[in-house]
């Protein structure tokens, strides 16, 4: 990553306000582009050469060659076409190589829930083993719904706790906006424990680890990943804030406004594909049909 038009890739990023996710999602997909593009075309990567062609045979290469879901593939298109028309509107290229070339349609469904029985073996797992960092941390996922990012970057002044009640404060969401999110009983109970027993490091950072150093998001999907094995699941941090959405929505009697305010979601579209049923759930309301 030395070359000029990297060079301009990081000033691309500089103007946007984007979130810090977001910029290491960016570069991710950049990178991942460069080296497709000289293995493809034997040549060294330039943006002056970058033809719409390909950038079709790169969506091709992402979705049939690399197995990658319609959500990644779409993901790397976005962030070519923004930062290829950058270049379009700073007079650096003629035009965006991406504008004729469409995104993958997604087949919308409902977002993948847990089990409540396979919930409660991740918890009584982190209980058992006696990790009070990884129940905290499993907690707060399934009671609050933060992304990963969002847990990693919790620092303890973000954290409002009393023996009744208790929130924290999301302070760089999605869009770098603030919200506050309360955390039940639960949770509360967990994220105390694991208070008791943090290290007693010079960090402003709620979770500590190795080392004695903040813990990451790679560290935070380590953690997850590890109790989905010993419950025979192969899970990811989002998987829990998909369970949290599902099961506020059970409890609040379809409250689509409160699940927005609680994720962070600018709009009440994206928090309302969690209201969408499964195949499964719609087999069993078919099956109950009676003429």
């Amino acid at each position: 990553m030395t070359t000029p038009n990297h060079a301009a890739f990081e000033r691309f990023l500089d103007v946007n306000d984007y979130a810090p996710t977001s910029v290491r999602a960016f570069r991710q997909d950049f990178k991942k582009f460069c080296a497709w593009f000289e293995a493809a075309n034997r040549e060294r990567y330039d943006d002056a050469r970058v033809t719409p062609r390909d950038i079709a045979d790169f969506r091709r290469h992402l979705r049939e060659d690399r197995r990658h879901a319609v959500n990644t593939v779409n993901r790397c298109l976005v962030t070519l076409r923004r930062y290829f028309g950058f270049l379009a509107e700073t007079g650096v290229i003629e035009s965006n190589p991406c504008s004729g070339i469409k995104e993958l349609r997604r087949v919308v469904g409902a977002p993948k829930a847990l089990e409540r029985s396979k919930v409660r073996k991740l918890l009584r797992e982190a209980t058992v083993r006696h990790d009070h960092r990884g129940l905290a941390i499993l907690s707060v996922l399934l009671y609050c719904g933060l992304r990963v990012g969002e847990l990693a970057d919790l620092e303890l002044a973000d954290l409002d706790l009393s023996e009744r009640s208790g929130s924290l404060r999301v302070r760089d969401g999605k869009g770098s906006k603030e919200r506050f999110v309360p955390i039940p009983a639960e949770a509360r109970k967990a994220v105390e424990r694991y208070l008791s027993m943090r290290p007693p490091v010079d960090s402003k950072r709620l979770f500590i680890g190795k080392g004695n150093q903040p813990l990451g998001t790679d560290g935070v999907r380590y953690a997850v990943k590890r109790y989905g094995i010993a419950a025979g699941l192969d899970l990811h941090p989002h998987q829990l804030r998909h369970t949290m959405a599902t099961e506020y929505l059970a409890a609040s009697e379809n409250d689509l406004v409160g699940l927005a305010q609680l994720l962070g979601h600018e709009s009440i579209q994206t928090t309302s594909r969690y209201t969408r049923r499964t195949l499964g759930q719609l087999e069993t309301a078919a099956g109950r049909l009676m003429y």
